[in-house]
């Protein structure tokens, strides 16, 4: 009997199912990661999409931004163009590179591209000022503040008409003078009553026909410093209501001095009193101030006045003329008389407030009112030297150079 041989399949058709499956796997991986990047592709739309929208929000708002910018630029531009006051705004090198319609009515064109300094030199009476107030070449006056630019390099400059102002407080300060006199003009009669009883009294000795020559020269003496002294009191009071306004010129220092000199020298004689002088250096004898050397000699032989007065015979009196700062000249007249009291030190420059029975108490507030119209101020100070009173006039520098006016009157 024969032996039978088990069937076997034929090897074509096991390759068909294998290749059938791997195609089977190989469609089914297709289709995931079609199916992936379908998914992919929907979550790509979708952040694309947000991301549209973020930006489209962005850009409207950085839109919106600018359009407010632009706005607060149009209405900051509209405000500086409607200013009464000029702004000026200058670069690190001081060259100008911005300035409103009141700049360049104050200032003058061009303007734009020029120097600061350059352009104050030809419109400020002085030059260039630091701050506080400038006088125009034609007369007006300006306050003048300048800034940094925080930050920025430059400066901003602000400059403020202030002609009217200043003349109206100078107007109702003579008006407050004036009002002041004559509530005190009752109380200055009998000042001005003994010098003329005096007067009256030495005319009847010259009507003696026995008086000598020498007897009639004493009398005449007299008289001429009862006059003399009647003078004083009149001027002090045309003087404190004028409130000592006056246009200011180049003064050199060493010729107002000189004046002060000459017109103290009787009093120093009549009291045998003596008088120094003494400069912090020899450059300032040549410096000038902004002044009216003929009031403001007048406010110094006021302060020597009252020191003679105070003092009584042999007082000494030191002049000093130094600098406080770059920006100011002082002319300090220090005494060896008693001092002025703590308790009396607030009221002196009050007006018509005087220890002095003789004194119309307008010296000291006459002082005042020259410094206030030279822009400075009258400082009753610590002495240094001669242990009595010192006072000192304080005026903004100017700048050396010869005085046109120095062998004249400054009017």
């Amino acid at each position: 009997m024969s032996e039978s041989t088990p069937s076997q399949s034929p090897p074509s058709e096991n390759s068909a199912d294998a290749r059938e499956r791997a195609l089977a796997d190989a469609f089914a991986a297709f289709n995931k990661l079609s199916e992936d990047l379908a998914k992919s592709y929907r979550e790509l739309e979708l952040r694309v999409e947000q991301l549209s929208e973020e930006l489209a929000a962005a850009r409207s708002e950085r839109l919106v931004q600018l359009a407010e910018k632009e706005r607060l630029a149009n209405r900051l531009s509209q405000l500086l163009e409607a200013l009464p006051g000029a702004v000026i705004v200058t670069d690190a090198e001081g060259v100008v590179h911005e300035a409103n319609p009141a700049a360049l009515e104050f200032m003058g064109k061009p303007l734009l591209g020029e120097r600061w300094v350059d352009v104050a030199k030809t419109r400020f009476v002085g030059g260039v000022a630091e701050g506080g107030e400038v006088r125009l070449t034609d007369g007006r006056r300006l306050s003048f503040t300048a800034r940094a630019l925080g930050s920025e390099p430059g400066q901003i400059l602000l400059l403020q008409d202030v002609t009217e102002a200043r003349t109206l407080q100078e107007q109702l300060d003579r008006h407050r003078r004036l009002a002041a006199m004559g509530e005190m003009v009752a109380g200055l009669a009998h000042q001005i009553r003994t010098p003329l009883s005096s007067v009256l009294l030495y005319l009847s000795h010259l009507e003696r026909k026995r008086l000598g020559d020498r007897q009639r020269e004493r009398v005449v003496e007299r008289i001429r410093g009862r006059v003399l002294h009647l003078e004083g009191m009149v001027g002090d009071m045309l003087q404190f209501a004028r409130g000592g306004t006056a246009e200011l010129v180049p003064c050199r220092l060493d010729a107002l001095v000189s004046e002060f000199e000459e017109l103290v020298a009787v009093s120093l004689a009549e009291r045998a009193a003596s008088l120094e002088v003494s400069w912090e250096s020899e450059e300032l004898r040549e410096a000038s101030v902004s002044c009216q050397r003929a009031p403001l000699a007048g406010a110094l032989l006021n302060l020597a006045t009252n020191a003679l007065r105070a003092g009584g015979q042999d007082v000494r009196l030191w002049l000093q003329i130094w600098r406080p700062r770059l920006d100011s000249i002082a002319l300090s007249l220090e005494d060896s008389g008693p001092g002025i009291d703590a308790e009396i030190a607030e009221r002196i420059f009050e007006p018509f407030f005087t220890t002095d029975t003789q004194g119309t108490g307008l010296g000291l507030p006459v002082v005042r009112a020259v410094m206030d119209a030279h822009g400075g101020e009258v400082v009753l100070e610590s002495p240094s030297k001669l242990r009595g009173a010192r006072f000192s006039l304080r005026l903004p520098a100017g700048t050396s150079g010869t005085d046109e006016r120095a062998s004249g009157a400054d009017g």
